[in-house]
């Protein structure tokens, strides 16, 4: 009897050992704000991978292996988001796309870092890559290289002077705030008001009439989408009357579809958008949109090219060694002639930032109008 139950396991293990190829299968984790108050750009995030690993599964995998995506929730909170990293690498990921919230990158990369697993982030703070991390690694370029480009713009083109600053009092905030502070010596510009706001803020009545009155030529906005789009609303209420210019997070699509017309006239400078008018960016909206009903904003597309960036550079090593993946990601250059699903030509430096071209917007009748394609810095 025994030897029969004996045998009986071990042909039942033999035949789950031959049935299971998910075993071999490359596990990526999706670690994004599905909840709490980043959920509309976590998933953004989230939907432009999961769209990505079914396009490059349905084209082979990475290395003949099939991509298997494995979905963690941080609820925009810094300490989840840090738990569900932990809980990722336990689950033997190879690499990690997300978060989205700087205030969570700041604290869950740590973790990624000391188990070396590659991280790719759509996070924009400037610490980020700035604390020698050597597996994280942006999939748009922080604060530090996007606002340079926006100020340049507003000094050159639009004759600003006199600048209001309303920015969210967290780390992405903050990153932004400091960012922008660099460039006001830099074109001579004098800051009229200076405005902090909360993270998840729903009044900015006050806010909006602060920036009103200040006498400043131009606002500098620099909220998460959902208070932009408040913001944006609260402008229209006061008749506001000054130009509003910001990063992506003030003219993305998502900021388009829960402001309305209230963000009519916003302008600003961003990294990525679903109205670049560049044939592989059209191609890639067009199928998100079929796909999941709504159009991708900035954080869908960042989503989207990290999935074909690790499917890119894991055949250029030839093997899915998370180790070898960060070591060739450090100085690299990818073109779309070698590596379509990026979109547009790409590079990063040894400490993970990202450069590329990017645009200045301005939204007219519900879309993103490109006034200007800026050069990568």
């Amino acid at each position: 009897m025994l030897k029969t139950l004996l045998g009986t396991a071990a042909v039942a293990m033999a035949m789950a050992m031959a049935t299971s190829p998910a075993m071999a299968d490359i596990k990526i984790g999706s670690i994004v704000e599905l909840s709490g108050p980043g959920a509309a750009a976590g998933t953004n995030f989230h939907d432009g991978v999961k769209m990505g690993i079914e396009e490059l599964n349905a084209s082979g995998g990475i290395l003949g292996e099939q991509v298997e995506l494995l979905e963690y929730d941080s609820q925009t909170d810094p300490q989840v988001s840090r738990a569900m990293v932990q809980k990722a690498i336990d689950d033997d990921i190879y690499a990690i796309t997300g978060t989205v919230f700087s205030s969570s990158t700041v604290v869950n990369m740590l973790v990624a870092q000391q188990a070396g697993i590659p991280q790719f982030t759509g996070s924009e703070a400037p610490a980020i890559t700035a604390k020698g991390n050597p597996y994280i690694f942006r999939t748009t370029f922080g604060a530090q290289k996007g606002i340079p480009k926006m100020a340049k713009y507003m000094a050159d083109e639009m004759g600003v002077k006199k600048v209001a600053v309303v920015w969210a009092n967290t780390e992405f905030g903050k990153g932004g705030h400091s960012a922008f502070e660099e460039e006001v010596g830099n074109y001579g510009f004098e800051v009229v008001a200076d405005i902090p706001t909360e993270q998840a803020q729903t009044d900015f009545s006050a806010d909006v009439l602060k920036a009103k009155t200040s006498g400043a030529d131009a606002i500098f906005v620099y909220l998460t989408e959902e208070e932009s789009a408040r913001f944006l609303k609260e402008a229209q209420k006061q008749s506001i009357g000054i130009p509003m210019v910001g990063e992506t997070t003030l003219t993305g699509a998502k900021v388009i579809e829960l402001a309305g017309d209230a963000a009519n006239g916003a302008m600003g400078h961003v990294a990525l958008t679903a109205d670049a008018g560049v044939p592989a960016i059209d191609e890639m909206v067009a199928k998100f949109k079929a796909k999941y009903g709504y159009t991708p904003d900035h954080n869908a597309i960042k989503g989207y090219t990290a999935a074909w960036t690790i499917k890119c550079v894991t055949e250029m090593i030839g093997e899915a060694n998370s180790q070898a993946l960060a070591d060739k990601m450090h100085g690299l250059t990818l073109t779309v002639d070698e590596c379509p699903g990026i979109l547009i030509d790409a590079s990063w430096d040894d400490t993970g930032e990202m450069s590329r071209e990017s645009f200045f917007v301005e939204v007219k009748d519900g879309k993103q109008t490109v006034k200007a394609i800026l050069p990568p810095n």
